[in-house]
């Protein structure tokens, strides 16, 4: 009691010691506020709209962002000065507050599925050396900012679905050794009265409307210019020109256009699917199933009847996910007796697509294949589709090959890659209509626990109709994987297909994703880094170190088989059909062929 009246008697009399007390506080409270970096960077979380679960420790309440992950500073004065989050699944814009980081001296964003603008704040990080944005759904201009990045070393962005010309700003930046725009919709001529004139097509193919003596193509208005020196146009040459150029604006203008709408579809199916099903407000299927729901079972291949499958299928909630795919999310479905399923829940948007998938899963119903993941049935419910799979318990190859790779010796491997081409070859040589899958990569062939390969996921691509052209121009696929014709046109073929499957031959043998920043850092993906071993005579090389029992023969057959299959040209790639054939002659000790095997 003497303890507190003495305290209280000497706060009355020293009114500024109360004072002194409240400003410690505020300047205390004021040392736990964010870091205006941390702020930016939360900016960049919230755009964001989903991802692989990288930002659980971005905490608001940090006095700094240093202990984040992804995110590097610089001891002394905590400055944000590396951002790396590469291949973890963001789907979002690139929000413009990125543009305050203005110490950042590395950001790398790939492998994702950004979409949007580059925003021009960029320009404001005059400190970047690192800029790598491949591998994304970018669109618009490049900005003319980025030309004040003058410390850039490394500017890659390449397979998006960049628009315009390339901004004669890039031309200054003195310090710049790596650049790769490749595998965009950029046109006009390429700026070469500066450094850019040092690269070569590799920084630039994929990009038709382009022209320069980087890729040895001439550019039409210097075609149009007479050699014996400048002469002054008349009116009418003035007119013809300018209505040349109006035609070929408009023409730009179109492709373009066609080209981002195609793109801005791609993303709303995307947003939608994740504001359905990516965010934790699942309920499990009970209000889903209610009314209207029936189950439809192909062949008998599920003993079991609808009522029991309804009910089972309303006990389920997130608990039971699994996975997500790219067209919904993939639960674990265990029945009483014991076996399990994987069933993948596809969001209905309206009956057109209804119908759609309803004549789709009539015929895949039908498609059964060892080498294939057979769909059972599905459940007919008032907002989803339920597809009821096999379920393997070896996961994805590409959790396997890249988390467990010690799992998988040369053996393995190429029991993996043999199965995921028979499985791909029966797609398009026994189906009845011919079906491209258009997606394949190593998170669509999925592992019993042998480790026998089969290929997932087909059962959404766009079916063959036309026997003639076996064409269809859906655009779908994953970056890394497409080949060069189809990035462009948007016409996937069998070709195609076979291009993907030579990615994912040499995305086996060398345990790296096909856009890994080994790779990229060169600018260069999984083919470009193969082609520039070859050039130099060490294709060896690309061989995964940790593999074990590596034999050369079956190595070089492999590789061989490789550079046949990613060919630039379409009409030099095998079929899938020849593919099997010289897997088991070349590669693996003759045996007769399961190939027409169906299980």
């Amino acid at each position: 009691m003497l303890h507190r009246l003495s305290m209280g008697s000497f706060l009355r009399q020293q009114p500024s010691c109360l004072f002194i007390l409240i400003i410690l506080h505020l300047v205390a409270h004021e040392a736990r506020t964010l870091s205006s970096d941390g702020e930016a960077l939360l900016a960049f979380k919230k755009a964001v709209t989903n991802s692989d679960g990288v930002f659980l420790n971005w905490r608001e309440q940090d006095a700094d962002p240093c202990n984040w992950k992804g995110v590097r500073c610089d001891g002394p004065s905590k400055r944000v000065i590396n951002l790396i989050l590469a291949y973890h699944r963001l789907v979002g814009p690139i929000p413009p507050e990125i543009g305050r980081l203005n110490q950042l001296q590395t950001l790398l964003l790939q492998g994702n599925s950004l979409y949007g603008p580059l925003p021009p704040e960029l320009g404001n990080c005059t400190k970047l050396q690192q800029l790598y944005l491949q591998g994304n759904y970018l669109s618009g201009n490049i900005p003319s900012e980025f030309g004040d990045l003058v410390e850039l070393e490394a500017l890659d962005l390449s397979s998006n679905t960049l628009s315009g010309s390339i901004p004669h700003s890039l031309d200054k930046l003195s310090k710049l050794t790596s650049f790769n725009v490749s595998m965009n919709f950029l046109t006009g001529a390429i700026p070469s009265s500066g450094l850019l004139v040092n690269f070569n097509e590799t920084s630039f193919v994929g990009n038709l409307g382009l022209c320069g003596k980087q890729i040895n193509s001439v550019c039409k208005d210097a075609l149009q210019s007479p050699s014996n020196g400048p002469q002054s146009p008349s009116s009418d040459d003035m007119n013809k020109k300018n209505g040349k150029n109006s035609t070929r604006l408009v023409i730009s203008a179109v492709a373009t256009v066609g080209a981002l709408l195609l793109v801005a579809l791609m993303c709303f199916w995307g947003c939608f699917l994740y504001k359905n099903f990516g965010k934790k407000d699942m309920r499990g299927f009970r209000v889903e199933l209610c009314g209207g729901s029936s189950v439809v079972m192909f062949h008998g291949d599920l003993p079991y009847s609808s009522k029991d499958i309804l009910k089972k299928l309303e006990t389920m909630d997130e608990e039971n996910i699994i996975g997500a795919g790219g067209f919904g999310t993939v639960y674990k479905l265990a029945m009483d007796d014991g076996n399990v399923f994987a069933l993948k829940r596809i969001v209905k948007t309206n009956e057109g697509l209804d119908r759609f998938f309803d004549r789709e899963l009539e015929i895949l119903g039908s498609v059964k294949h060892r080498y294939l993941v057979n769909l059972r049935g599905y459940c007919n419910s008032p907002s989803s589709k339920l597809l009821i799979y096999d379920y393997l318990q070896g996961g994805s190859l590409d959790e396997v090959l890249h988390e467990k790779s010690e799992q998988l010796d040369w053996d393995a491997r190429i029991n993996i890659i043999l199965g995921a081409a028979k499985g791909l070859s029966y797609l398009h040589h026994d189906c009845s209509p011919r079906i491209i899958h258009r997606d394949i990569k190593s998170s669509n062939i999925l592992l019993d626990g042998n480790f026998e390969a089969r290929v997932s996921d087909f059962g959404l691509a766009k079916l063959l109709e036309d026997e003639e052209s076996h064409i269809t121009t859906i655009v779908a696929g994953t970056f890394g994987y497409l080949a060069p014709e189809y990035m462009q046109s948007g016409r996937a073929t069998e070709k195609t297909d076979v291009y993907s499957f030579g990615v994912l031959v040499l995305e086996i043998l060398s345990g790296k994703r096909p856009t890994d920043a080994s790779f990229i850092e060169k600018g260069l993906n999984i083919v470009g880094w193969l082609n520039f071993l070859a050039s130099e005579n060490r294709e060896r090389e690309i061989v995964d170190p940790n593999c074990e029992g590596v034999q050369i023969e079956t190595l070089d057959a492999l590789l061989s088989l490789a550079k046949q299959c990613v060919s630039s040209l379409p009409e030099e790639r095998p079929t899938m059909h020849r593919v099997v054939q010289m897997l088991e002659s070349d590669v693996i000790t003759p045996c007769p062929s399961d190939f027409y095997d169906s299980e």
